[in-house]
């Protein structure tokens, strides 16, 4: 149990960041540091929460960041550019927050010294478009230079191996979690399992870019949050990278529009289109290190968390960002 910490998230408000600050701002003081492209967190009531703290800023601005990020123990450093939409848009944007940014907050963090963790998210898309129980000594891969896909997973990448270099060469207490398909209440992003869910609930057709095949494993939010808690807090994490993942929650991307109409009770009609990049053809983690290293197991399964997560975006439709046009049917 972490208590009485102060504690730095950068993209303190995205999705995965506010399900955190939900089980560590009671005992702990916060600094959320975001520039609010997206704010999950302000439909939380951890928004005033007395011992949170909020800061707009940005992580390509050093002197801000390190300013921002004294006296803190703990460091949470989850700002990133995501999404397929925003990779293709924004590819320079992409490559400079994820490369740049994460540079830059791991030299605040070398520079203001005292920080006893510091946990840096990386993806799994790092392991290529074929990945099937990849554990974390499988070699790394990336796809062809121009596809936009992977300007996101190098940018990530590289924040990775910067950050064992961290700690190898100054000491500093880093961690790295590989998120492997991360969803649930208060997912305010386009995720493909949000999307497909908003979709059912209003009988719209989903639409799946590319033939349906692709397989991925499903990790609930509060799953991957357990996962991060241990690795802030577990002497064994220190200097490693875990997969955090659910290898039970599997199945295709068809499979998975087909389950959400059932336990939505949809009458939505499921459409192909061509992809809109290269594709990630089999993503499924082996999770054996997280477990026996610093005792993390998924727990949700995915009809669980598929019925939790219908349930908060029904309550929520009229409130969640418009979707764009990338995702709208014809």
């Amino acid at each position: 149990m972490i208590k009485g910490k102060k504690i730095f998230i950068t993209g303190g408000a995205g999705f995965i960041a506010s399900m955190l600050i939900s089980r560590l701002a009671d005992d702990n003081e916060i600094t959320v540091y975001d520039n609010y492209t997206r704010n999950t967190l302000k439909d939380t009531p951890y928004a005033n929460h007395p011992n949170v703290t909020q800061v707009r800023g940005d992580v390509l601005n050093f002197d801000q960041l390190k300013e921002a990020m004294q006296g803190h123990q703990l460091v949470v450093h989850a700002a990133a550019i995501a999404g397929i939409e925003s990779t293709i848009k924004q590819p320079v944007l992409t490559m400079r927050v994820n490369m740049l940014g994460t540079a830059n907050a791991l030299e605040a963090a070398h520079q203001v010294g005292g920080i006893e963790r510091f946990v840096e998210f990386s993806t799994s898309e790092v392991f290529g478009s074929h990945a099937f129980k990849v554990d974390e000594r499988h070699q790394t891969s990336t796809g062809a230079v121009g596809e936009a896909r992977w300007t996101y997973a190098v940018g990530k990448l590289a924040g990775e191996h910067l950050a064992h270099a961290y700690h190898d060469q100054y000491g500093l207490p880093t961690v790295t979690v590989r998120p492997f398909n991360v969803y649930g209440p208060g997912q305010t992003g386009e995720g493909a399992l949000s999307i497909f869910i908003r979709k059912a609930l209003q009988n719209q057709d989903l639409m799946i870019f590319g033939d349906g095949t692709q397989i991925r494993a499903w990790c609930y939010v509060d799953d991957m949050v357990e996962g991060v808690l241990c690795c802030l807090e577990h002497p064994n994490a220190v200097g490693e990278s875990f997969n955090i993942g659910n290898s039970r929650a599997v199945t295709t991307i068809f499979g998975l529009a087909e389950t959400v109409c059932r336990v939505t009770e949809s009458k939505s009609k499921i459409i192909f289109r061509d992809a809109l990049s290269a594709d990630i053809e089999l993503r499924i983690p082996q999770v054996y290190k997280a477990r026996d290293l610093i005792g993390f197991e998924a727990k949700v399964d995915l009809e669980e968390g598929l019925k939790r997560t219908a349930e908060w975006i029904g309550g929520n439709l009229t409130s969640l960002p418009e979707l764009s046009d990338f995702f709208k049917s014809e």
